[in-house]
């Protein structure tokens, strides 16, 4: 059968494939169409093999809501920006979203499992392959999350680089609550919160913190409080670990701040042997006690979302949760989610010219 340029066209707006495969689809399934869809569809799962091991850490999160108490996000890589930002990628996108919405899946490969909400004769992970063929690039659905609540709030940064969901609990959905919730999805996105609250961290965590706080401070005498470092200095100097150089530097810079700046490497390295040596001592101390608090107590309001302050702040003090109980007091954050395009994928770093040198056989 004479495969005509009509059944080509028509063949490439069906699927979206390039040209030549619909070409070759249409001459090898004798200008049967259907077949000839099943024909790159095939093709299309030998291709999508080929691309899976290609680092996919582009893409974009997309967020969807239902009756205002429901909403998913979704986070789908392709390999590059370029793609990220096509359209029928981003129309993919936003039906997987869909699926997740409607899904009771626990994972990904449960979703991909599922059957494709907009063609019941196939599977989410069908689609996918037949995405990559069109594409041309590996694509993968990496997570998805749902929350549901009395009132939910999504935004989405940057063309799709961040998605957030917030999920409230005690309060109708007022214009004002519904404000509020977005502002703090907002929060969210920019300030990258890990716990709702301090009452949300383990106490093996916040020992951890306190472990580590403790560790760096001993390993850096310079910001200890002024007590113990001149102790310190005091059994450096009786104990002859300074070089006479250092020891010169210290007489003449002692009231200095900047102390540190003119003592050796090897001056500071001992101050660090004393402290250690000293540890238990000095992590009894109630100056260093506080020093200690008040650090991992910095750390808990940088990571925990109501201790956080407000962005938006008049003050500058105000925090998430002082912000929220202006507005209701009843209103209580339940969950929310953070979703970073790309996140915590190690990039492979790609050389455009040798790329194109290399494909040219140069």
């Amino acid at each position: 059968m004479a495969i005509t340029a009509g059944m080509v066209k028509e063949l490439r707006e069906l699927t979206g494939a390039g040209m030549m495969e619909c070409k070759k689809a249409l001459t090898e399934t004798d200008g049967n169409m259907d077949a000839a869809v099943e024909f790159l569809k095939k093709s299309g799962a030998i291709k999508a093999e080929k691309k899976a091991t290609r680092v996919a850490a582009e893409g974009i999160c997309r967020v969807i809501t239902k009756d205002g108490k429901t909403a998913a996000v979704v986070e789908v890589n392709s390999e590059t920006d370029f793609v990220a930002k096509n359209e029928k990628f981003r129309t993919f996108v936003d039906a997987v979203a869909e699926q997740v919405l409607g899904s009771d899946a626990a994972d990904v490969d449960a979703l991909l499992a599922e059957k494709w909400n907009a063609d019941a004769t196939k599977t989410v992970n069908d689609e996918l392959v037949g995405q990559i063929a069109v594409i041309g690039e590996n694509l993968k659905i990496r997570r998805f999350a749902k929350l549901s609540g009395d009132v939910i709030a999504t935004y989405v940064h940057g063309e799709g680089r961040i998605g957030v969901l917030v999920a409230a609990n005690g309060v109708e959905a007022s214009d004002a609550v519904k404000e509020a919730l977005t502002n703090v999805a907002m929060q969210i996105a920019a300030m990258n919160p890990e716990y709702i609250s301090r009452a949300d961290i383990a106490e093996a965590t916040l020992a951890k913190m306190k472990e580590i706080t403790i560790e760096s401070a001993l390993n850096d005498p310079a910001t200890l409080p002024k007590p113990i470092l001149n102790d310190l200095i005091q059994k450096a100097l009786t104990g002859n670990l300074w070089s006479a150089e250092d020891v010169a530097a210290y007489e003449e810079q002692k009231n200095n701040k900047y102390l540190f700046n003119f003592l050796s490497d090897a001056a500071k390295a001992a101050l660090v042997e004393l402290a250690m040596a000293d540890k238990e001592t000095i992590v009894a101390n109630k100056i260093f006690g506080g020093l200690v608090e008040g650090r991992v107590s910095k750390q808990v309001n940088e990571i925990c979302l109501l201790e956080q302050t407000y962005v938006k702040a008049e003050d500058g003090k105000q925090t998430v949760g002082k912000y929220l109980e202006s507005v209701d007091k009843a209103l209580k954050i339940a969950d929310f989610v953070r979703f970073a395009t790309g996140e915590g994928i190690e990039k492979k770093e790609e050389n455009f010219a040798e790329e194109v040198a290399k494909q040219m056989g140069m």
